[in-house]
């Protein structure tokens, strides 16, 4: 039998970088916060998200936080978002495909092993943002949308929802309103797109 949401106080760990954190953002405005308050509003009983998360990191860094305090594998659910500081920072995408299977695996086991309760997001394209003017647009969202095929296909392989979140961010060209202050990172109205969307397939899983 399903879960009683209204009973269980559901868990949600969600790790990541610069756009699991919010960075710009003010807390109630990062995703993970804005899923809770919307499973709230839906008569889910869960807690505040713990979130493993920190600008500016790779995959590898995740990787090395992880390793030094490892979460517990009894999270009701698990959102993993990581790659564009590895595609910023110039790294290799056959590296990018071992760690993050890597990272993709624990996320699994920290789901108590229940692979529909994790969810990969793709990564977001920052070529549309100011802070990209000075760059080639163009070179950024093929770079992105190599890394994205990989996080998609290895999700798919492990049997983990990926869900696409970048076309979102790429209507940024046109609504500055999905773009924070710092001019690169997204809103909390970007940050509202993504937690519809993540909530209710996050909602769906618990049933």
């Amino acid at each position: 039998m399903p879960a009683d949401t209204s009973t269980f106080i559901q868990t949600y760990l969600a790790l990541g970088d610069s756009y699991t954190i919010g960075e710009s953002v003010a807390v109630q405005d990062r995703f993970p916060n804005q899923v809770v308050k919307l499973l709230h509003d839906v008569n889910v009983n869960i807690a505040d998200p713990k979130i493993i998360a920190t600008t500016g990191w790779t995959t590898h860094n995740l990787i090395s936080a992880l390793d030094a305090n490892p979460p517990q594998n009894n999270y009701s659910l698990v959102s993993l978002l990581i790659g564009v500081n590895n595609q910023y920072q110039g790294r290799g995408i056959d590296e990018y495909r071992t760690e993050f299977t890597l990272i993709l695996s624990r996320a699994i086991q920290y789901a108590e092993n229940n692979k529909n309760r994790v969810f990969v997001l793709s990564i977001p394209d920052y070529s549309v943002t100011p802070f990209a003017a000075t760059y080639d647009p163009t070179r950024i969202t093929q770079a992105i949308d190599a890394f994205n095929h990989v996080n998609m296909e290895v999700s798919q392989q492990l049997g983990v929802a990926w869900i696409d979140i970048t076309g979102i961010s790429q209507e940024a060209k046109t609504d500055p309103l999905l773009i924070a202050g710092d001019g690169l990172h997204p809103s909390g109205k970007q940050y509202k797109r993504w937690a519809d969307i993540l909530g209710a397939r996050m909602k769906q899983a618990l049933q």
